[in-house]
């Protein structure tokens, strides 16, 4: 990609992207996003099929910077704490770009394709948990349940003190329930 395409699609992005802090993804039209990236709508068809592309396009960016801040996602089969820390610091190094990208009707795309992206690497670490149903109900619960957690949570509290409840909450033995 030569320097004049990346500055046109870093355009294009960046112009979406304060579209979208004020806008739902349907509300947004190419004309107006063209003029603000000050390009014409041919060029933003050079690069992307329509705006749920380019939705969808810097969606799995913000994915893949996610899966790429946790180093060892088979954790979670082995200390579900720590793979839950490494979750929720992905989480917050990404967390602006979740709020605007993944807000409104784009809301549980982010936990379904997370949980779909984390069990494939997991599987191609440990093959033989792919076919396990123990190990995909605790998968989801965690990816899925992690990650409802922490965007409830985190703008009432820092992820140390999340941390610390749930390591508390593990510790906790209940009775079995009659």
């Amino acid at each position: 990609m030569d320097l004049r395409e990346k500055k046109t699609k870093r355009s294009i992005k960046n112009a979406f992207i304060q579209l979208r802090t004020t806008k739902p993804l349907e509300r947004i039209t190419i004309k107006e996003l063209a003029e603000l990236a000050e390009i014409s709508k041919a060029t933003f068809y050079l690069h992307y099929r329509d705006i749920y592309d380019l939705s969808e396009c810097l969606q799995k960016e913000v994915l893949k910077s996610v899966l790429d801040s946790i180093p060892q996602a088979e954790l979670c089969l082995s200390d579900s704490v720590k793979f839950t820390e490494l979750l929720f610091h992905a989480f917050h190094t990404q967390q602006t770009l979740i709020d605007i990208l993944f807000s409104g009707s784009q809301s549980s795309i982010l936990a379904s394709n997370l949980e779909k992206e984390l069990k494939d690497y997991i599987f191609k670490v440990i093959p033989e948990a792919k076919d396990d149903p123990k190990v995909n109900i605790l998968l989801t619960f965690q990816i899925q349940g992690g990650f409802y957690t922490y965007q409830k949570y985190h703008k009432q509290y820092d992820i140390d003190y999340m941390m610390d409840v749930l390591n508390e909450a593990y510790k906790i033995k209940y009775p079995p329930v009659e």
